[in-house]
């Protein structure tokens, strides 16, 4: 009995397993497009996840560090780090001379100037554009509290504000910054419109007794303080409310939660 020629049966096996060979050729070149083309893109699948278990190729673990290097290099934080370079300007600035010549004081009332300045815009474009990184976050309040402290410890030096004020002020900051660090495990107080109406009554009294005036704008000054003191009191004592609300609120919801995992 004549059997039916292997040409027409589907071709020899050979023929049909080359056939194969290219068939799972072409599959395998087809994932790999399609992989390249996905939304990630060939350089950045290769260099973050190779996906089958190899080394990720040399220089990604480098490349992937200076990326996360080169986030803190932002204007929010250059920002902030001129802040803190003013600091020692400001006070060498202050002390020159005696610490009373006009000039020289006029010229830190210009540092001190730069350094609020700064303090209204680092915050407002790391959030709007968002720049905020670890080292911001510590590095901006540091930077708030050493240009206010150095101007209010100066001008107490110097004789031209009572230490009362300056111990009041620079109390009243350090203690609610560690009170903020004390609940954070509750959750973040917000900045109130009286604790911004605050540091705005600080920066002008402060900087206007940086300036050597006289007459009935030194009168001035002294009720400027006076303002400021009483906001920086205040304001200290809501924060401390707040503190209170939060934390209770904070160990009733953890109470809760507890109870109900129990349950």
């Amino acid at each position: 009995m004549t059997g039916v020629p292997a040409s027409a049966a589907g071709g020899s096996p050979g023929a049909h397993g080359a056939r194969s060979s290219t068939a799972a050729a072409d599959g395998a070149a087809s994932e790999v497009s399609a992989s390249a083309s996905g939304p990630a893109g060939p350089l950045q699948a290769s260099a973050t996840d190779p996906g089958d278990g190899s080394r990720p190729p040399r220089g990604a673990k480098i490349a992937a560090a200076a990326v996360n290097q080169a986030s803190v290099w932002n204007v929010a934080n250059l920002l902030t780090m001129l802040r803190l370079l003013l600091v020692p300007g400001f006070v060498a600035l202050m002390l020159a001379d005696g610490g009373y010549d006009p000039a020289w004081r006029s010229l830190a009332w210009a540092a001190f100037a730069v350094a609020m300045i700064t303090d209204l815009f680092d915050g407002h474009l790391a959030r709007t554009y968002n720049l905020v990184t670890d080292f911001g976050k510590i590095a901006d309040p540091i930077a708030d509290k050493a240009i206010m402290g150095a101007a209010l410890i100066c001008l107490s030096a110097l004789g031209d504000l009572p230490w009362w004020v300056t111990a009041v002020i620079l109390g009243r900051e350090l203690g609610i910054t560690l009170l903020r660090f004390l609940v954070i495990r509750y959750g973040v107080i917000p900045a109130s419109r009286g604790g911004k109406l605050k540091t705005l009554t600080q920066g002008v009294a402060v900087g206007m007794y940086v300036l050597a005036l006289t007459g009935w704008l030194a009168t001035l000054r002294f009720w400027v303080m006076a303002a400021a003191v009483v906001l920086t009191v205040v304001t200290g004592l809501d924060y401390v409310r707040q503190a209170v609300v939060l934390r209770r609120r904070g160990i009733a919801e953890r109470a809760a939660a507890l109870e109900e995992k129990e349950a």
